[in-house]
């Protein structure tokens, strides 16, 4: 316990609730479930600060080997805000990255947090948006459309590094593939059902895929983030009446070591993990 009654320790199952009450008061479409896999995925890499027993600021870190590490849930109680305590969790994080010896670092910065984030040496790498689609009429899903089926070359050769780990973990929800040239995924959102990861050599697979998600989830909001840089994917949202409702933008950092840049292609990647995964 630091003075003022101020502690910082690891994120437990037990502390979702309160977790939930600081995401609802952001607006975001995390459900319980989506808090429980970033503590299971990293145990010790989720952080909560405490003020006299309450919990008023996260911080969560997702490791893909010591290639890559993502940082997210960076939320603070609003009677809380403007006390540090978000920094305080950053260079916490920070620091536990440095003794796992981490490479890179990123994250998806609202306009909010961005200030923080470049106070403490992370650089603009990209923009992520997120689009929506109000509920639909119902239509018939595509067929040829199959389970979830990794192609671990191409998720590499579109995101930079190596996430089975947590593309195991979403696959537990709704899946959709088409072998060697396409896969989708998607999951319960508080706000709106929510459409990624989706990885696709063309536009036509990723077509497809979006086709067989909004069949099946007509009567729903739908929430898909994207990298405006695929022109193609922009393209495929406009068509489906998808319309841009935000914008983060993609920082990066790099953490110790040496080595290059973690990047990804924009070209593959048709929809993000989440802006806690990438």
């Amino acid at each position: 316990m630091e003075a003022g009654g101020v502690l910082i320790r690891a994120l437990r199952p037990g502390d979702i609730p309160q977790a939930m009450r600081l995401k609802e008061a952001a607006g975001w479409n995390q459900t319980e479930e989506d808090w429980l896999n970033l503590i299971e995925l990293e145990p010790e890499g989720c952080f909560a600060l405490e003020l006299e027993g309450r919990l008023v600021s996260t911080t969560t870190v997702i490791c893909y080997g010591q290639d890559l590490a993502w940082i997210g849930m960076v939320l603070t109680d609003p009677e809380y805000r403007g006390r540090g305590f978000a920094r305080r969790l950053m260079e916490h994080a920070l620091a536990w990255l440095r003794a796992r010896q981490i490479r890179w670092i990123k994250l998806d910065a609202t306009d909010m947090g961005r200030p923080l984030y470049l106070s403490l040496g992370f650089q603009d790498e990209d923009i992520v948006e997120r689009w929506a689609v109000a509920p639909r009429a119902p239509t018939a899903e595509p067929e040829g459309i199959f389970p979830f089926d990794l192609d671990e070359q191409l998720d590499r050769e579109a995101f930079g590094a190596d996430r089975r780990a947590v593309l195991a973990r979403l696959a537990r929800w709704e899946t959709a593939s088409l072998p060697g040239c396409a896969y989708a995924m998607g999951r319960p959102g508080s706000n709106a059902f929510y459409f990624g990861p989706c990885v696709s050599r063309s536009p036509l697979a990723a077509r497809r895929l979006l086709e067989a998600f909004l069949a099946r989830h007509a009567g729903e909001t739908v929430f898909w983030d994207l990298l405006p840089a695929n022109r193609a994917a922009v393209e495929l949202a406009r068509a489906f009446g998808f319309e841009p409702q935000r914008r983060l933008v993609r920082m990066v950092r790099r953490g110790t070591g040496q080595g290059p840049p973690v990047t990804h292609s924009h070209e593959l990647i048709y929809g993000i993990a989440g802006f806690e995964f990438g």
